[in-house]
């Protein structure tokens, strides 16, 4: 992708994080459900780091080769024209270093933005706030060295923790980490597993800074989202198990009924054919 396009990209994906108006972003993992998302008429794409692994063989928690995920970023970068942010877990490396690497090849592969973890991989445990911090200062380095000021969507995994923090620290311990990603370079703070409403209010309330939330069942609409300030919603792996779930239940019925009816879909080839025309 030619340098000036990328920029322009990445600082159209900045405004959208302005708190003007909800960012919704579909989370694609390959380049046809990117495609589909595009067709929809969103804004932008990101990816989900666990639906990519299972297209490409592995279990997420950074059990996918750093370079298929690089290759898979770039085919979703080649076919779609929006601003693709990619989730490259918490970084691929031992060391703030090894992260400044992951983030160069990352916005080599054409991505205008990053989700970056702060735990160990696989939903492990919290990285110390420091350690963390300087990984996130690593990432916002390495992009200003390329010149592509990619958006850093910092994730927060305090409610992905089952420690015996009650709420009130887990809460506090959310917010500075907060603070702090955000002084390291930090654009967009993400509290993956939280959809208490008066939390993610309260906690929108002390960071003053754009929050994502992951959608799913239970969690608040867009509408009472962006009531509560909310500024970005991802659908992070929904869409695809939703798919692998579709296919998994066809595949069930045919087995046991022997019967075809089940294969008929809203989507033709002819359908997914034009989705490639001029990729």
């Amino acid at each position: 992708m030619d340098i000036r396009t990328q920029v322009g990209k990445a600082q159209a994906f900045r405004k959208m994080h302005d708190r003007s108006a909800i960012l919704l972003l579909p989370n694609a993992w390959d380049a046809g459900s990117a495609r589909l998302f595009a067709r929809r008429g969103f804004a932008a794409i990101a990816t989900t780091s666990a639906g990519m692994a299972w297209s490409l063989g592995h279990a997420d928690g950074e059990q996918a080769p750093l370079g298929e995920v690089l290759d898979a970023i770039a085919r979703i970068t080649r076919v779609v024209d929006l601003p693709v942010t990619a989730d490259i877990e918490t970084g691929y490396g031992e060391t703030p270093a090894e992260v400044a690497t992951t983030v160069q090849a990352v916005i080599a592969a054409g991505a205008v933005g990053i989700n970056l973890e702060d735990g160990a991989p696989g939903h492990g445990a919290l990285r110390p706030c420091a350690i963390a911090a300087a990984r996130i200062r690593a990432a916002r380095a390495a992009a200003t060295e390329a010149g592509v000021p990619i958006v850093i969507n910092a994730r927060v995994d305090s409610w992905m923790q089952h420690d015996e923090a009650n709420a009130t620290e887990r809460f506090t311990d959310a917010v500075q980490r907060a603070h702090a990603y955000l002084a390291a370079g930090a654009d967009c703070i993400y509290p993956i597993g939280l959809s208490d409403a008066v939390t993610l209010a309260a906690l929108v309330q002390a960071i003053d800074a754009p929050v994502n939330v992951a959608a799913g069942p239970g969690v608040p609409d867009l509408a009472e989202l962006a009531r509560l300030g909310i500024a970005r919603v991802s659908t992070a792996t929904r869409f695809a198990t939703m798919a692998l779930a579709a296919v998994d239940h066809a595949a069930g019925v045919l087995l046991e009924g022997g019967r075809f009816d089940c294969l008929a879909s809203a989507l033709t080839y002819a359908d997914a054919q034009r989705l490639f025309e001029r990729a």
